[in-house]
């Protein structure tokens, strides 16, 4: 009985497969500009064999420069940014998971910004970027 399981416990891991795998894509500089989800593909195989479920998923295009700190976050986040002339970020805002703004920032004339949490409970939120050129773009921030 004692040989039967293990045997069987051993063909049985034959049979299991690996998790999703991710692949990432990096420019010369080293910034990562993109990442490739696989499921059940090897990495290699991921774009020829077109099992991708996400490709290509950018933040930012690549002229701009989008940075932000910590994340989870407990007391101060910390974003800074250059983008690209004719396009500007107009206004920062905040939302809770459930859709409700908890702040906004009008960030017209400035390039870095300095969010306090501290007064924010525990959670999930999402820090909206309005862009002048009417492109909006969302980072999930988790606060501890």
């Amino acid at each position: 009985m004692r040989k039967t399981f293990l045997l069987l416990f051993a063909f049985s891991t034959l049979l299991i497969k690996a998790q999703q795998k991710i692949t990432f894509g990096y420019d010369n500089a080293g910034n990562q500009i993109n990442r490739v989800l696989c499921v059940n593909c090897s990495a290699k195989t991921a774009v020829a064999n077109e099992e991708v479920l996400v490709s290509e998923t950018e933040i930012f295009s690549r002229d701009d420069f989008f940075s932000y700190y910590p994340n989870p976050v407990r007391e101060e986040l910390y974003l800074s940014w250059n983008t690209l002339n004719d396009k500007k970020i107009n206004l920062i805002s905040v939302y809770s998971i459930l859709g409700q703004q908890v702040a906004v920032y009008d960030v017209s004339k400035i390039n870095s910004l300095s969010i306090s949490f501290q007064n924010f409970p525990s959670g999930v939120y999402l820090v909206l970027a309005d862009f002048s050129n009417g492109e909006e773009q969302t980072i999930k921030i988790i606060k501890q």
